[in-house]
């Protein structure tokens, strides 16, 4: 056994934990950069861009690593964002409490004050939350219309994401020149926006925004006055290229767009009217903007469903994903039902089914010959590995031929399995037309037993008249061209029913290692927005509540300790603790101050992390002198971003957008980031036993261990 003391004045672990956290500097604020994860066994390369991506990619064989691990999945877990966020903070703060100790400050003075520091902030942060249905009604009324006499360039560039009709339009590479579209001015009863008839869903026919557009580029179209805004990417030749729209006499006619089974048809997305969603997802986007397009189609699909009963939220539980492979990412949309991947064989036996009824089975487990289900007693602390041996590596014929009888019997002609299939039941079933697909989420199951009044069963000896399900149809997925998709090894197949409540939001890409990207990027927003409407507020973003923070802790550091000076944090119960408070909490607001540097860095309002640090005092210096920081922060949120500069380095790219964060989502990440390195610095020993003890003995670092 190998034992090492770690709680000295340089701290080991947390100097590993500082280590592992720098590695996702990058991954703050929209402009992030990308990592390549290649495996060295496969060779095989994955593109990622979060936290949680990264972690799992690293051998995280220390127990500090998988520390941090359990930290990031359980926030992952939770919320499915703020894990960037998280992980940056356990860096900057890990460093910060090493400064500590090397300063002899205590342990306990770091953990206590630390503690206290981050629940003032905490407090003091609360008056910030903004309520979603006033978010809406900001957004929406903030919609800048630029004079004639304004550099178009930049303006559209900045006021791109604030309106989702330019969100549509908005295109990087098209010219300046400055064209007017006349459309519906935003007229506020209430909180809504006369924008039904002009935002159009990403899988929407084409013909009647090309008809649109026509007419406004036309100058016999008279303008009404007032009802103008600038549309500068929106009218243009390249426009007739635009993944959009289509041109008059090209391309399919809005007809034939609605008549395509494998998309949704219908109203457009209704943005600030009866969904009342579209100005919120652009602001929690964060620069995402086809994961925003989809969101708002699956809004307004949704919002239709509910027949206007009032309710806005966002139902995840009918909401799944697929991933195609070889198609450009413009291609991606919203299909209603379940869009898999199947092989060619299967697509075979669906261009067999036409437009035939299906008959459904519904298996909430695995179709093999050897399971059993959660409930099944086994003898404890027995794993079992292989119940039935078979010389062939399959399972028996009989057991084969029983499962295909019992389908047959029941004239079954999909079968959905929550788990894994039996690879030789699964070429038995297709070649008998029936039709089989694994690893099925049980929320699909769900929507199926809904629409189709199948009941979910165990095992197939189960199965009755009653549990089979009637009125599904399958069908190969079509592209929003109408054209069948035919990718060589696995082809997307659209399996549903008459009013089953599902959507699949298919991703295409044409790069395989940015599949996994695409569809992180749309959970996190999906995720996002659910959280918003949860909790009913939001935080400014961009930095906005970072910087309340910084500036409290640094009045709090500065306060001399009194009794009764300070509400928020507790008098200190020693007067030697209460002398470390100024350097701790100067040490707390070294990770916000480090947060804000990168935040601005990333999103390219700051050539350096040194530049960034001075914007970041002057923000400090103006709230400081409008005397409440809190009214200053949410001043510059209304014109459109606190840490903005004023004029964007990049005005092609979206540095200008206002944005929004989830407030339990980051109020936790705040929370697990302090506990997590208060826990590593209260650690004072790693002690390693089994094989690796005598690996360290021969290695370099045998010299820090004592071995017992």
């Amino acid at each position: 056994m190998a034992f090492r003391d770690v709680n000295a004045r340089r701290h080991i672990g947390l100097q590993q934990l500082s280590a592992l956290a720098s590695t996702g500097r990058t991954f703050l604020g929209p402009v992030k950069s990308h990592k390549f994860i290649v495996d060295e066994i496969t060779k095989q390369s994955t593109l990622i861009c979060s936290a949680v991506r990264l972690l799992e990619s690293l051998d995280l064989t220390s127990a500090v690593g998988q520390l941090l691990n359990e930290s990031i999945q359980a926030q992952k877990k939770e919320f499915r964002t703020g894990m960037s966020t998280l992980l940056f903070l356990v860096g900057a703060w890990s460093s910060a409490v090493v400064e500590c100790l090397q300063q002899n400050v205590p342990v306990p003075a770091i953990v206590s004050v630390m503690s206290e520091g981050l629940n003032s902030c905490c407090e003091r942060v609360q008056c910030l939350q903004i309520p979603t249905h006033d978010v809406k009604k900001e957004l929406c009324s903030s919609r800048v219309r630029p004079k004639a006499s304004e550099s178009k360039t930049g303006q559209a560039g900045r006021d791109a994401l604030t309106n989702p009709w330019d969100l549509l339009c908005f295109q990087r590479d098209i010219s300046a020149t400055e064209e007017v579209i006349p459309i519906n001015s935003c007229s506020h009863q209430g909180d809504d926006c006369n924008f039904n008839k002009l935002l159009v869903s990403p899988l929407a026919g084409f013909g009647s925004v090309a008809s649109f557009v026509k007419a406004a580029g036309d100058k016999s179209s008279p303008a009404r006055s007032g009802s103008a805004v600038t549309a500068s990417s929106c009218i243009t030749r390249k426009l007739t290229h635009s993944r959009h729209f289509s041109t008059l006499g090209k391309g399919p006619s809005a007809s034939q767009q609605e008549s395509f089974q494998g998309h949704l048809s219908g109203p457009p997305a209704d943005v600030c009217g009866c969904c009342g969603l579209g100005h919120l997802a652009v602001a929690l986007s964060h620069g995402n903007q086809s994961s925003v397009k989809l969101l708002q189609s699956i809004a307004a699909y949704q919002q239709e469903r509910a027949e206007g009963s009032g309710n806005s939220q966002i139902n995840i539980e009918e909401i799944v994903t697929c991933c195609v492979l070889g198609l450009p990412e413009s291609y991606s949309c919203v299909s209603p039902g379940f869009v898999t991947l199947v092989s060619p064989e299967q697509a075979s036996v669906i261009k067999h089914f036409a437009d035939k009824p299906l008959r459904v089975v519904l298996m909430d487990g695995d179709l093999t010959e050897g399971y059993r289900h959660l409930g099944f007693n086994r003898p404890p602390n027995v794993r079992t590995i292989l119940e039935h041996p078979s010389p062939q590596g399959w399972a028996g014929d009989a057991w084969l031929s029983r499962t295909l009888d019992i389908l047959i019997s029941f004239e079954v002609n999909l079968v959905l399995v929550k788990g894994n299939v039996c690879k030789v039941l699964m070429e038995r079933c297709t070649a008998s037309g029936i039709l089989v697909v694994g690893c099925v989420a049980r929320d699909v199951l769900r929507a199926f037993g809904a629409a189709t009044g199948a009941r979910a069963v165990t095992y197939l000896s189960q199965l009755s008249a009653a549990s089979v399900g009637s009125g599904a149809w399958a069908e190969l997925w079509k592209s929003r061209d109408g054209r069948a998709v035919d990718l060589g090894e696995l082809l997307p197949a659209r399996i549903s029913a008459g009013g089953i409540a599902l959507l699949t939001a298919v991703l295409t890409t044409a790069l395989p290692c940015k599949a996994q990207l695409l569809e992180d990027q749309f959970w996190t927003l999906l995720y996002r927005l659910h959280h918003a409407l949860k909790d009913g507020k939001v935080f400014p973003g961009g930095g906005a509540v970072e910087l309340l923070c910084l500036s409290h802790i640094q009045a709090l550091a500065e306060q001399p300790g009194r009794p009764g000076s300070d509400g928020a944090v507790r008098e200190l119960a020693s007067p030697w603790l209460a002398e470390y408070k100024p350097v701790v909490l100067q040490a707390l607001a070294s990770g916000w101050r480090r947060y804000l540097a990168v935040l601005l860095r990333n999103t390219a309002r700051a050539g350096s992390e040194l530049e960034a640090g001075a914007s970041v005092d002057r923000h400090l210096q103006q709230a400081a002198a409008c005397g409440s920081p809190s009214a200053y922060i949410l001043e510059g949120f209304r014109r459109g971003g606190v840490l903005g500069s004023g004029s964007e380095p990049f005005p092609e790219q979206v540095t200008g957008l206002r944005v929004c964060d989830n407030v339990s989502a980051k109020t936790e990440a705040w929370r697990r980031a302090l506990d997590l390195v208060l826990l590593v610095l209260q650690t004072d020993a790693e002690i390693i036993t089994g094989p690796r003890g005598h690996q360290i003995l021969n290695s370099p670092v045998s010299s820090e261990f004592m071995f017992l």
